[in-house]
């Protein structure tokens, strides 16, 4: 399984299944974080806590913890 936390700077992915307790759920497909969408990862801080990440025209940052429940397929 492949997980949101494991892509580098530029890559891009598909979001399959988010793996988290329902409100995280709820707080990200808020965020447009859903099945199918496509995500690209524009920046992570050096030691990788947290990452700035991209789908359609939102810019979202995520912290290490929240990425690591989104498995993608890449």
């Amino acid at each position: 399984m492949k997980r949101l936390y494991d892509l580098s700077r530029n890559d891009t992915a598909t979001i399959k299944k988010i793996h988290s307790n329902e409100a995280l759920k709820l707080r990200l497909i808020s965020l447009g974080i859903t099945k199918g969408a496509q995500v690209t990862v524009l920046e992570c801080s050096s030691t990788k806590q947290t990452m700035q990440i991209e789908i359609g025209t939102m810019r979202i940052a995520l912290r290490d913890n929240e990425a690591m429940e989104i498995e993608v397929d890449a």
